[in-house]
């Protein structure tokens, strides 16, 4: 069995390769050796296939920036984990999600995560679109256990700033999160002060930068996320229209 993980890890680095496959190397070595066969060959079917080398860019990516921003508050909260494992669930499957589910605590124990150099090779490899899905996902992880440590806030903004996230889409990501009375404006990246153009332009912005079939290469369960996101912004818009009373 360790030999077999010990191949596995070697050919998940291979594919990934740089910071990001060391760390699933080293969880895999530490976490999978005392695994089951139909573990290590649901990740076997699951990341030897290259032509979903953009889904597992993605999915790698997000297990863990996911370990870095749940270390954020020096604490792992079980609600935390619990978003995290029915998030792998709702993307994964079931039987995908729990073999993803033991990686990723792998990484959370690996104390030697450079997030700088996981960003750069995250950008490096991963389209801005799932750049920003990506953060909305980190977001809603720091929200898991209901209150927002300042930490996590502060890891996920350095998290954006290098992944070349701008501070107005981190800022509108954010506030769908953290909603208050300008939240509506925040998340359509403006003012409260623009003008009905201005308004309507920064909406048809956002369904461009945001929309779901930007996702389509990360497959169904991504796509449903980014609906999510998209529902929240033509929420926003309304919200904004009905206050306004324009059309």
């Amino acid at each position: 069995m360790a030999s077999f993980s010990r191949w596995l890890g070697a050919g998940l680095g291979w594919t990934f390769g740089g910071p990001i496959g060391g760390l699933i190397g080293f969880a895999l070595g530490s976490i999978f050796d005392g695994a089951s066969k139909a573990d290590m060959e649901t990740f076997q079917g699951k990341y030897s296939n290259q032509q979903q080398a953009q889904a597992v860019d993605f999915e790698m990516s997000l297990l863990v920036l996911a370990a870095v921003v749940i270390k954020a508050d020096k604490k792992i909260d079980q609600r935390e984990l619990d978003f995290v494992r029915h998030s792998f669930v709702q993307m994964f499957g079931k039987q995908r999600a729990n073999a993803a589910f033991r990686l990723f605590k792998g990484i959370v124990a690996n104390k030697q995560i450079s997030t700088k150099e996981v960003c750069e090779q995250i950008r490096q490899n991963v389209t801005h679109a799932s750049r920003l899905q990506l953060l909305h996902f980190l977001f809603g992880i720091a929200k898991a256990d209901t209150h927002v440590d300042k930490n996590e806030v502060d890891v996920i903004k350095t998290i954006a700033n290098y992944l070349y996230i701008s501070q107005a889409d981190f800022d509108s990501i954010k506030a769908m999160f953290y909603r208050d009375t300008l939240s509506a404006y925040v998340i359509l990246e403006i003012k409260e002060s623009a003008t009905v153009t201005e308004i309507k332009k920064a909406y048809r912005t956002l369904v461009k930068k945001h929309h779901p079939d930007k996702l389509q290469h990360l497959g169904e369960a991504h796509i449903q996320a980014a609906r999510e996101k998209f529902l929240q912004i033509q929420q926003a818009y309304e919200s904004i229209q009905k206050e306004r009373r324009f059309k």
